[in-house]
């Protein structure tokens, strides 16, 4: 049946009001107001820590933890060559540079550094700029010709 104004209805739960509790016996939801009798739960500014069981040890805590996470990592965008002699056979382009991943569609983030990986070949000679090179993108850009400009800055190391 096709959606019009005569049909239109909201969705499920919509119109629902919320709980009110302790408003009396006729309610519903009175005396206790919905908290049990006796216990931690039915005493006045009860509230327990997040994750806790019941005095079980918690699942976080029960879990191995191993590893580490630094924190101070930088985070590289990886382009293959492959995906750069793509673009260059489309668009005829002869020098990348670190403004034109973005717009050649080869990194979404444009502050992100960028790292060149030797996945593909690349048959013209290209100026590749870039934060970061593998050995072997750096062995075939100037094997076609071209050349890896390693880009200064935080990011290279």
């Amino acid at each position: 049946m096709a959606k019009n104004l005569s049909n239109l209805r909201a969705p499920r739960k919509a119109n629902t009001g919320r709980k009110r509790v302790g408003r009396g016996m006729g309610s519903g939801m009175g005396k206790t107001a919905t908290r049990g009798h006796k216990g931690q739960g039915s005493r006045s500014g009860s509230s327990l820590m997040r994750g806790f069981e019941g005095g079980q040890m918690p699942l976080h805590r029960r879990l191995p933890k191993r590893g580490f996470t630094n924190i101070f990592r930088t985070e590289y965008t990886i382009v293959n060559l492959d995906r750069i002699a793509d673009r260059i056979a489309k668009l005829g382009v002869a020098e990348i540079g670190l403004d034109d991943y973005a717009k050649l569609g080869l990194a979404s983030n444009s502050k992100a550094p960028i790292k060149i990986l030797g996945s593909g070949e690349l048959s013209s000679a290209v100026t590749v700029h870039a934060h970061k090179f593998s050995k072997s993108a750096t062995e075939k850009i100037e094997k076609a010709g071209g050349k890896a400009v390693l880009v200064g800055g935080p990011a290279a190391v």
